[in-house]
């Protein structure tokens, strides 16, 4: 049985800021290892979504989707996300809503809640380190997530 909160973190380790998603995973999956807190959630990163990730969100009782975004506020934000078919579903690089639509259609029923945590970043370049500022917004959201506001 997986975890009833799933946390699923996407971005570029190599593309500055974009390391965003992958760098809260490493935050989250080392304070479980450290602490032994959180074994209700589950941490899982990839580069982008994926049509395969709608799997994951089986049998969760809430998923965070979590991401760098340029057009979100600082330090981040949190919001709620519904099923929603987009042209992303026929790419490599799926929106989170549509992977909600896609868990919708092949399981017949309503996603688990979840929410789009979007951490604001502002340097994307190929090689780049995650710029001082989106590291700061980065503590602050891992600070957030481990209040437990889901």
């Amino acid at each position: 049985m997986p975890a009833p909160i799933l946390v699923l973190t996407c971005g570029n380790p190599s593309r500055g800021d974009d390391a965003l998603g992958s760098a809260l995973h490493d935050m989250l999956e080392a304070h479980k290892r450290d602490t032994g807190e959180l074994p209700e959630l589950e941490v899982l990163t990839d580069f982008q979504l994926q049509i395969e990730h709608a799997v994951d969100l089986e049998d969760r009782e809430c998923v965070i989707f979590a991401d760098a975004s340029i057009n979100c506020a600082e330090p981040f934000e949190m919001k709620p996300l519904s099923a929603a078919r987009d042209d992303t579903f026929t790419t490599h690089a799926m929106s989170p809503a549509s992977v909600l639509s896609v868990y919708q259609n092949v399981n017949g029923c309503e996603p688990p809640p979840s929410l789009l945590l979007e951490i604001r970043a502002y340097e994307f370049g190929l090689g780049k380190e995650i710029t001082t500022q989106a590291r700061e917004n980065l503590q602050q959201a891992f600070e957030h997530i481990l209040t437990k506001p889901w």
